[in-house]
């Protein structure tokens, strides 16, 4: 066998590098507190929507074992309602995606992928993964990474300062997956609303246990009127609060939620989090050195459905720095110049991810209103989910908006 890797936290990242080293030839271990079973029967984990560049990872490695069942999402739909006519729409505009999205609930994929991790070799270990059981790893292994967002040993990952601009929960979160919703007209989308002051929802058809659903994602403005989670009790309860948020300020999405049921009892989530960067090398007692992937050193808000896509372009950005890394250590500074390389991606996504988060500045409010207009910006900015560098800098800083929207109009 190859060198020895062993991963903390089996999730679209630790799962994806896993199944990728082990094909290369690599002796992988990976540690996972949850057995297939329980994770299949457990709660919903996220609304991971994933876009072409990231479905193709899978692809490469022979992880995709979705494509037929799962629905495809084929447009980014975005509405901002008016805010003096109730019911009524002041922007809408739909651009197509190059190639289509997909969603296949986590719950369904990652038993799949420990069962495929195993036929190819690997080693799994279930357990509630200690920091002194990190010690023991790290000491038998060429390299530890540690993918766990949560917990003792997340903590060990310093908050990078400089990379994270907010300290504390930017978005009441909520995640209602549903059968019976009536599917949009013409070809599906990621429904994505804007309503000033009070938040964000967007919607989009998935793939669970239970066969093909949509998921309802709910982003609601600490303290206003979407901050209404704390008090649901039970999946009905969750359910029927996320109609009512619909019927309130989004008409046209609950005329297509007059029959929804929830999917299942566990189809439901609600919570909270920073969104934060840390420092990629975890220091344990001893001095050895660890590596954080994916959401323990990179955490964005759901709003711009990053999530699993920057998981599984971590994972790729490290499978390739490991593999052509030869029989050199794998040293802090390997670690450090590993998540750079990620960082220079991932950069993006995070300013993209947190401006959105913020109320939208005039040269935003511009390129979204006038998306109407062109629809070569409206693809493009449909676009930009798949490839979210793209969008810069011409999103992000207000003379090359101006610049690029008079290039539009000429």
């Amino acid at each position: 066998m190859g060198r020895k890797i062993t991963i903390l936290d089996g999730g679209q990242a630790g799962l994806q590098l896993g199944c990728g080293l082990l094909q290369k030839g690599f002796d992988v271990t990976l540690v996972q507190n949850r057995t297939g079973e329980e994770i299949r029967a457990g709660k919903v984990m996220s609304s991971q929507c994933m876009f072409d560049a990231a479905l193709e990872n899978e692809r490469e490695l022979g992880l995709d074992f979705w494509a037929e069942q799962c629905p495809t999402v084929d447009s980014i739909n975005f509405v901002v309602p008016a805010p003096d006519a109730p019911g009524s729409k002041a922007i809408e505009w739909n651009g197509l995606l190059d190639r289509p999205a997909q969603s296949v609930d986590q719950r369904t994929k990652y038993p799949v992928w420990m069962e495929e991790f195993a036929r190819r070799g690997g080693t799994i270990e279930i357990r509630e993964a200690t920091v002194a059981d990190l010690e023991t790893y790290a000491a038998n292994s060429d390299l530890a990474i540690v993918a766990a967002g949560k917990g003792d040993i997340a903590k060990m990952f310093e908050r990078d300062a400089e990379k994270s601009i907010f300290d504390k929960p930017q978005r009441a979160l909520a995640l209602t997956y549903v059968h019976g919703m009536t599917p949009r007209p013409d070809h599906s989308a990621v429904n994505f609303n804007l309503i000033p002051g009070v938040g964000e929802y967007f919607v989009f058809p998935a793939l669970t246990n239970s066969g093909p659903c949509d998921i309802m994602v709910f982003e609601g403005i600490p303290g206003g009127p979407m901050d209404c989670w704390k008090d649901v009790a039970t999946p009905d309860e969750h359910l029927a609060t996320s109609k009512r948020i619909l019927e309130t300020f989004l008409p046209w999405e609950a005329e297509r939620c007059q029959t929804v049921e929830l999917t299942d009892a566990n189809g439901t989530l609600a919570g909270a989090f920073p969104p934060t960067v840390r420092k990629p090398v975890g220091r344990l007692p001893s001095g050895k050195a660890v590596l954080g992937l994916a959401d323990a050193v990179c955490l964005n808000d759901p709003i711009t459905g990053q999530g699993s896509n920057n998981a599984s372009k971590a994972a790729k950005v490290y499978m390739d720095a490991i593999v052509s890394h030869g029989d050199r250590p794998f040293d802090e500074a390997f670690m450090q110049a590993t998540f750079d390389r990620y960082w220079a991606y991932a950069q993006f996504v995070t300013g993209w991810t947190n401006a959105l988060l913020q109320p939208p500045p005039p040269h935003v409010l511009g390129i979204m209103g006038s998306a109407q207009s062109y629809p070569v910006l409206a693809r493009r900015i449909a676009n930009g989910f798949d490839n979210p560098p793209d969008l810069f800098p011409w999103f992000a800083v207000p003379e090359e908006a101006e610049l690029y929207l008079k290039q539009l109009a000429a």
